[in-house]
């Protein structure tokens, strides 16, 4: 397992573009926010899908790193998004992610999307992971 620190070191190395902070990294879960500026927005004024499918994504990751250690080459392979409802431009979007299953070389979970300070969902997405060969000690089968 690896702790929201360790996460966050790495994330700051690894990804320095990347602009989702880590708020929360639990057993088997993660929240993340997403800072939104005017790079972020489509006309219309709402977040963009590419900002709200990068925030779950990362979320994801977060969550799994959380649970196997740092495993760069932890990669994604499959992410749907459903949109909701249109995120507030005016605030951060934040990614709750809950693992729902962590087997040897694969992971899946879903994230739920929020605008900070609401508690209706802006979009709810599955994803999978593939995780390297010998990666995690999970007691699972794939």
């Amino acid at each position: 397992m690896a702790s929201k620190d360790e996460i966050t070191e790495f994330v700051e190395r690894e990804f320095p573009q990347a602009k989702s902070v880590i708020l929360e990294v639990g057993a088997g879960s993660a929240t993340v926010l997403h800072p939104v500026g005017p790079d972020e927005l489509r006309p219309g004024g709402t977040v963009s899908g590419p900002v709200l499918m990068a925030t779950a994504d990362f979320a994801l990751y977060v969550a799994i790193l959380g649970q196997i250690g740092i495993v760069p080459l932890a990669v994604t392979s499959s992410l749907t998004i459903n949109f909701l409802r249109k995120p507030v431009a005016s605030r951060p979007v934040v990614g709750v992610c809950k693992l729902l299953k962590l087997g040897r070389t694969l992971a899946v979970g879903e994230v739920t999307l929020y605008s900070e300070g609401s508690d209706d969902a802006v979009a709810h997405v599955v994803g999978t992971y593939a995780i390297p060969p010998g990666s995690t000690g999970a007691a699972s089968s794939r």
